[in-house]
């Protein structure tokens, strides 16, 4: 199939097939025109790539996961990056939750206002589980 084809089975564009060329995640075919021709299976293989992407992983991981994939065999060293990768990916998303409480605070704050304190920290609203004011004195 030629690279449009492929890109509309595979729910991705052009532009992306050809990064992923470039990455080496995909090796198209060439007709004697220069034209990509992709095999019938290529469409997994993008979807494939696409979910480890979503997962996270670099186009540099992938093109070294891929191959063990294929030959169902991932070896210590990559097993361990993979758990690295997880480990990193885990603490964004610690990070994320931590940030969108912070802006819960500030969205508590600008829907039901308190004109007689601020926050010296939006951790210190996050920290308190008794849900006490630990606002300081905006005004002296």
């Amino acid at each position: 199939m030629r690279i449009g084809e492929l890109a509309d089975q595979a729910g991705v564009s052009t532009r992306a097939l050809r990064y992923y060329e470039e990455q080496s995640l995909l090796s198209p075919r060439r007709t004697s025109g220069g034209h990509r021709f992709y095999p019938e299976t290529a469409v997994d293989r993008v979807k494939l790539i696409q979910e480890l992407y979503t997962a996270g992983l670099g186009s540099r991981l992938i093109a070294e996961l891929l191959p063990a994939i294929d030959a169902r065999s991932v070896g210590p060293e990559l097993l361990d990056r993979l758990l690295h990768e997880r480990t990193r990916i885990k603490t964004q998303v610690d990070e994320l939750q931590v940030a969108g409480q912070r802006l819960d605070v500030l969205i508590g704050l600008a829907t039901y206002p308190d004109t007689e304190s601020c926050p010296a920290s939006l951790d210190r609203d996050l920290a308190d589980p008794a849900g006490r004011k630990t606002h300081r004195r905006c005004r002296p």
